[in-house]
């Protein structure tokens, strides 16, 4: 199994790679780091990584020629199981309001949106609680009251309350996880969530939606 971790120069991809790589050698799988979209066309797991900026995530993405393709092409005629992470996460939303309005991929429908809160500190920034709203296989052995790493200062604003999965509470619920079919998404980061984030990853290599 070939696990693809997209490089568009938009992701702390050193500390997602190590993490993949980690739980990758118990399931079998070989985690490569691509900018090329022929591989992320072939593989068997795609990963999308995000720091930063919405509006410039997706500007680097639309800069490597060929990837936007290569990902439609794997994950929604293929069927290829997906995760975004963080931004990565995002950019699966309809569009995105940060700095300007932004087209997302469209994959999960949405809007990203600021958190907004008297007396709420932006970005939300460290260790919070999820609270599960839906079983799915990427929280096999994940509960509610389990924690994990955020750094955010947008959320998605999720259409559909069926694809939110999880939320963390700041000032509110805050949408943490989204997925459908054979699409995921995490706010927070799970190579930087310890054992949460380890066990979702694994859950994700051995995801067969």
């Amino acid at each position: 199994m070939r696990v693809a971790l997209v490089d568009y120069d938009s992701g702390n991809l050193h500390s997602a790679e190590k993490a993949f790589a980690l739980m990758g050698r118990e399931a079998g799988a070989e985690v490569i780091v691509t900018s090329d979209p022929a591989v992320v066309a072939a593989a068997d797991r795609i990963v999308l990584p995000g720091d930063g900026a919405f509006p410039a995530c997706r500007a680097a993405l639309d800069a490597v020629p060929g990837m936007v393709e290569a990902l439609c092409d794997a994950v929604l005629e293929r069927g290829v199981p997906f995760l975004g992470i963080c931004v990565g996460m995002q950019m699966l939303a309809d569009i995105g309001h940060e700095y300007r309005d932004t087209k997302g991929l469209g994959w999960i429908g949405g809007e990203i949106d600021a958190i907004k809160g008297r007396d709420l500190k932006v970005p939300h920034m460290g260790w919070n609680d999820l609270s599960i709203l839906h079983p799915h296989p990427l929280l096999e052995g994940i509960s509610t009251g389990d924690h994990a790493y955020f750094v955010h200062s947008w959320q998605f604003r999720v259409a559909d309350p069926a694809h939110l999965l999880a939320t963390a509470d700041y000032g509110g619920p805050v949408t943490a996880i989204v997925g459908r079919d054979n699409i995921a998404g995490t706010q927070f980061h799970p190579e930087k969530s310890q054992d949460v984030g380890l066990r979702l990853i694994a859950n994700f290599l051995r995801w067969k939606p």
